[in-house]
């Protein structure tokens, strides 16, 4: 009998153990669900509706873009807003307050462009193309549509935060890719930008400079439909002229428009250090100002313990340019 109340005791704590620990873990795993929760980032949403809302611009479901027009009695300058998300995620609706350009008479527009994903699924070598050239015909589109949308083609800023800041770069600083002959009026249109402010954009996609510049340096692979820079680094004789193409870095002259670069990050970044947010370093900005020095570019670089006392955001650089 007694044996045998033992025996029930040992079982039933035994019992509770296992309960309390699943409780235990169940608590482990809310936690991890929360946090989950709390990283998720919901992009904010423009600050009023679109003019014209997801306008197609090409014939793939992520080519469109909303326009936001400024009233004025004159043709108006345009933000072009790409977004960000490492060419793989992100949305137009990320544009955020599109009242502040308005207020100075800018009109907004902000688009959608095919990931580096679809790039891959439309064999597009390489997959990086496919956002790079959607933001290019996104922008000749725009310019096309100049007097239905009281638009000042001339005057184009392009924004945009990480990979949407690498994007802008790369259409501020590429030589025009206007097609004079082609019987499509829209690729008959400049590509050519006024001017561009960018946060935390990546300035090339070579893994070999960007290593020199911070040893542990690991994104751009999958520009390129790789696994990492490693496979990159395999591959350089293979894709070395695309790493020339579609770097920004490597377009800059001295023709290229006025640039804002605007970065956070750590104090004192220098080259040849690790950092603790490589990819939106304020070191890329640093070594890019370097050659748009060298060129005699016009820029402005802020970064954290380097702050611009008059333009102290990439939205007061566009409006000061823009507005001129």
């Amino acid at each position: 009998m007694i044996r045998g109340l033992l025996w029930f005791g040992s079982v039933a704590v035994c019992l509770s153990l296992v309960v309390m620990q699943g409780q235990s873990q169940d608590k482990k795993e809310e936690k991890k669900d929360d946090k989950k929760k709390e990283v998720k980032k919901v992009p904010p949403k423009p600050s009023q509706p679109a003019t014209y809302a997801s306008v197609p611009y090409g014939k793939h479901e992520r080519q469109v873009l909303d326009f936001y027009q400024a009233k004025s009695d004159k043709p108006t300058p345009v933000v072009l807003f790409i977004h960000g998300g490492g060419w793989q995620g992100g949305d137009k609706n990320g544009v955020g307050n599109v009242k502040q350009f308005h207020d100075v008479g800018i009109s907004v527009a902000a688009i959608n462009y095919r990931y580096v994903k679809n790039g891959v699924e439309l064999k597009i070598e390489p997959p990086v193309k496919a956002p790079l050239d959607d933001a290019a015909r996104a922008l000749q589109f725009i310019r096309s549509k100049a007097s239905e949308w009281n638009i000042d083609k001339k005057r184009i800023g392009a924004t945009g935060g990480s990979a949407g800041g690498c994007s802008s770069l790369w259409l501020a600083f590429h030589d025009d890719m206007a097609d004079p002959k082609s019987e499509d009026p829209i690729a008959r249109e400049s590509t050519r930008l006024y001017c561009a402010a960018v946060n935390g954009a990546q300035t090339s996609l070579d893994p070999k400079e960007l290593k020199e510049w911070m040893p542990n340096y690991t994104y751009g692979a999958h520009a390129f439909g790789l696994k990492d820079l490693k496979a990159v680094e395999d591959s350089r004789e293979k894709i070395q002229k695309w790493m020339k193409e579609y770097s920004p870095i490597e377009h800059v002259s001295k023709d290229d428009p006025s640039i804002g670069l605007y970065y956070g990050g750590v104090k004192g970044a220098k080259k040849g250090e690790s950092h603790p947010d490589p990819t939106h370093s304020p070191m890329l900005g640093l070594l890019l100002a370097e050659r748009l020095k060298s060129a005699g570019v016009d820029y402005v670089l802020q970064y954290n313990g380097h702050p611009n006392e008059k333009l102290t955001s990439s939205a007061a650089y566009l409006i000061e340019k823009l507005r001129k």
